[in-house]
């Protein structure tokens, strides 16, 4: 695929849909070792009507969330097939370790997600992400994730 990778590629790729998306584009990917996304974060999000009114801040656990999306990006495509089995192959992400959340994401923020594999198999995928914003470190965690 021609990268960047931008909405219509990834809705070919991952089965999630607004507003539960949380990856706009791939700008980096090298199959089997490494991706980056980006998420941009907007004031019209559904989830800062109530996180929190007056003091937006995005959800760590959305972050983690989106971070987990762009390692599925990367499980899917380096498998390959993924087009012909979207519908029967989900990415179910099924656990996370050490979850460090630096600073909050507020509307304005664009999160850049950098994400390596650990562990790859057929099915279950182990991956170290962090999350930026600009150059700073945000968030970061260690996440299992298993196809189908």
């Amino acid at each position: 695929m021609k990268l960047p990778l931008i909405y219509e590629d990834i809705i070919r790729i991952l089965p999630h849909r607004y507003p539960f998306l949380l990856v706009d584009m791939v700008t980096e990917l090298e199959l089997g070792k490494r991706v980056v996304g980006i998420k941009n974060v907007t004031a019209n999000e559904p989830f800062f009507q109530g996180h929190f009114p007056g003091k937006p801040i995005m959800p760590g656990v959305l972050i983690i969330e989106g971070m987990a999306q762009v390692g599925g990006v990367l499980a899917r495509l380096t498998i390959g097939g993924v087009t012909e089995k979207e519908k029967e192959d989900p990415v179910f992400f099924v656990s996370m370790d050490k979850v460090k959340f630096r600073r909050t994401v507020v509307p304005g923020n664009q999160l850049r997600f950098e994400v390596e594999p650990l562990r790859t198999g057929s099915r279950v995928w182990k991956m170290a992400g962090k999350a930026f914003v600009d150059d700073e470190l945000v968030a970061e965690a260690q996440l299992v994730a298993t196809l189908g």
